[in-house]
């Protein structure tokens, strides 16, 4: 289980921009003038090293900070169902392909919020669907995420080739800034050769940039421990099998259960078939995290959005008829508009029992 202080850290996101971008500026005035002190690193410590701490590594074998020497590294922050983390993921990938051979060097640190993406099969599939190919470092027992005092998904910290963080960033945005450090340090560092300009990134699917300038509902927990905005007549039951009725009119952000369900700390499973949630929500795109029951069996589904089929309205992971399973634990996109955006109301009913349902967020 996470402690008090890691279970208080931020999701940065859209919904969060002004904050980002406080976070965002702060370095780069730190780091005008860290130039003139030899460019101390910024978060205190060199924190590299803590590479060695990882519980496993996927796409390379482990790498340590003496390997690293020379090298300028980005280390990004993520989890594979976070949606900031998810869009954030082409970029990324466009920095590690555009400046590999100028000596840059990009680490993904996979830090799970749920301890089901602990398990490292789980992220393996995670990469191999969002195409990563730089190393991944599984950082399941928080050991570096800790050393970078980190407190944000996603997280980037820009290291120079003697190893000192030099800047940071905290969320979505802001890219062509992040390259422009990336080119900064690796000019210090004397590359060779290094590509011009800025990289043109389009995420497609689940990875396309949200709308940013309307999204009206927040990440939302189903787990008992962060659930807010519960209106199921009688309130959450923690850690017990409860039917629950189908709440009245909902409120944008409410949303309920219905049907028979154990709620837990972190998720909610489903104990019966026919069992449904309902969101009030103003958004383009709606994702839930999803996982099969503990034997694995898929479980299916249907999506409607205001009692109707979703139509041209779908999502990745839904038809438009709203159909879908779940096969895996992963974040689900099940709705994605098209027109002129106001508050809905989203409910999805499981055809099959033991799905378990995580969170909510919102694009």
């Amino acid at each position: 289980m996470l402690s008090s202080s890691l279970r208080s850290k931020l999701r940065l996101g859209v919904v969060s921009a002004a904050l980002m971008l406080m976070a965002s500026t702060f370095p780069a005035f730190t780091t005008a003038h860290a130039q003139e002190l030899d460019a101390p690193s910024i978060v205190g410590s060199m924190p590299l090293p803590s590479l060695a701490k990882s519980t496993g590594w996927i796409n390379s074998k482990p790498l340590t900070a003496n390997d690293l020497k020379g090298k300028v590294v980005l280390v990004d922050f993520w989890d594979y169902s976070c949606i900031n983390c998810i869009r954030a993921v082409p970029y990324i990938r466009a920095w590690a392909d555009k400046y590999k051979d100028s000596g840059l060097v990009v680490i993904g640190v996979h830090s799970p919020e749920f301890d089901v993406e602990k398990l490292q099969p789980n992220v393996e599939k995670a990469v191999q669907k969002f195409g990563i190919t730089y190393p991944v470092a599984v950082d399941s027992n928080y050991a570096i995420w800790t050393a970078f005092h980190n407190q944000y998904w996603p997280a980037h910290y820009f290291i120079d080739a003697k190893g000192k963080v030099r800047f940071e960033h905290f969320g979505e945005g802001e890219y062509d800034q992040s390259e422009r450090w990336i080119q900064q340090l690796l000019k210090e560092a004397n590359a060779k050769s290094m590509p011009s300009g800025i990289a043109n990134v389009h995420g497609q699917g689940v990875q396309a940039a949200a709308n940013m300038g309307d999204i009206g509902s927040p990440e939302t927990y189903v787990g008992y421990a962060r659930a807010a905005h519960f209106v199921s007549p009688g309130g959450i039951k923690h850690d017990t099998d409860h039917l629950y009725a189908e709440p009245g009119k909902l409120q944008l952000n409410d949303w309920g259960l219905v049907g028979s369900w154990t709620d837990h700390g972190q998720q909610a499973s489903l104990n019966a078939a026919g069992g449904k949630i309902v969101f009030r929500f103003h958004a383009r795109d709606l994702h839930l995290v999803l996982g099969p029951g503990a034997n694995g069996k898929p479980v299916r589904y249907r999506v409607t959005m205001d009692g109707k089929p979703l139509g041209a309205n779908h999502g990745v992971d839904t038809d438009a008829q709203g159909n879908g399973m779940v096969t895996e634990h992963r974040l689900y996109q099940l709705i994605r508009q098209t027109g002129a955006l106001s508050d809905h109301t989203f409910a999805i009913e499981f055809l099959d029992p033991g799905v378990q349902a995580f969170s909510f967020t919102f694009g």
